[in-house]
């Protein structure tokens, strides 16, 4: 029977490749019907020759991502075990070349894939998706990613002040401490790409600028990467305000879930508006993310088609 070994050489590190009490061993075990063991900081695997090279390949993808990162996510056990299996086939894509280094950042679905394209290819681009399927991560990234090519001199994250289904009062303070809960979804994944000190400096510089949608009227902003977040709260009338300011050198993302509108119900989305009235138009992509591009805890998935059903 053919047989392989992997080395770790690190025990800790074996241990995080295996996961929680040996879930992740056992569900690759499960899944591509091999038999594996650990002994001497080494994974030993047997079975049919083409699961143990596919067994292999899932391995050494997870151990060089516990070397990365210090540990494995479950989502990204998910992918490396639809392409082995055959359930989907392995996502080819350049990086995504954010500021932390070692640690590019690429789709996790061919849907993300599709939107990640879209936006290198369109000055606009619409995207709709559930909850989870990586809508505002992705936009920050590739907004990241063009400021530290050069591509663009400043980002802009923009979200319409629109509460969910409850009112929050007065909230004190200055403008930037009025909208920072809006704002926090944007301001968490940018996090994730930068130190707090990058981020604070930027923040400073106005090279990275926070605003609420209403801040929007009566400027046109050039050379610059633009995000509209939860853009299903705008109204019609606001996405054309915010689709005309567009200046040279500039992209636009403009993203949302239309299944959680929280508008009065007289008032009409101006993300679904837009998505009608944009089709063809050139230098203006579409994307529609699905259950399939949820890359968030797996029930998050099972929660979105229960909602759907």
């Amino acid at each position: 029977m053919p047989r392989t070994t992997i080395a770790v050489v690190d025990s800790k590190r074996l241990g995080a490749i295996f996961g929680p009490r040996d879930q992740h061993l056992r569900r690759i075990r499960s899944a591509l019907g091999v038999g594996v063991s650990a002994r001497d900081d080494a994974i030993h695997i047997d079975g049919d020759e083409p699961a143990v090279i596919r067994a292999a390949e899932v391995f050494e993808e997870l151990d060089r991502m516990v070397r990365e990162h210090g540990a494995v996510e479950v989502a990204e056990l998910d992918r490396l075990l639809a392409v082995a299996t055959g359930a989907t086939v392995p996502l080819r894509h350049d990086p995504i070349e954010v500021h932390v280094p070692g640690r590019p950042l690429v789709p996790k679905s061919a849907g993300q894939a599709d939107y990640v394209q879209a936006i290198r290819d369109h000055d606009i681009v619409l995207c709709t998706g559930p909850a989870g399927s990586g809508k505002t991560f992705l936009a920050v990234a590739m907004a990241v990613a063009a400021l530290r090519a050069e591509q663009v001199r400043k980002i802009v994250l923009v979200r319409p002040a629109v509460e969910a289904g409850e009112s929050l009062g007065y909230l004190p303070g200055d403008l930037q401490a009025k909208i920072n809960p809006y704002l926090r979804p944007l301001l968490d994944a940018l996090r994730e790409m930068m130190d707090y000190e990058h981020l604070k400096r930027l923040t400073e510089q106005d090279v990275v600028e926070m605003i609420p949608l209403a801040y929007m009227r009566g400027r046109t902003l050039n050379n610059a990467f633009i995000i509209l977040d939860e853009a299903q709260n705008t109204t019609v009338a606001q996405m054309k305000m915010f689709l005309t300011r567009l200046g040279i050198g500039s992209k636009m993302v403009i993203s949302g879930d239309t299944t959680q509108i929280d508008l009065p119900a007289d008032r009409s989305s101006g993300l679904v508006d837009a998505m009608r009235r944009l089709q063809g138009v050139p230098g203006c992509g579409r994307v529609q993310l699905g259950g399939a591009d949820i890359v968030r805890h797996a029930l998050v998935q099972r929660i979105v088609e229960a909602y759907d059903r």
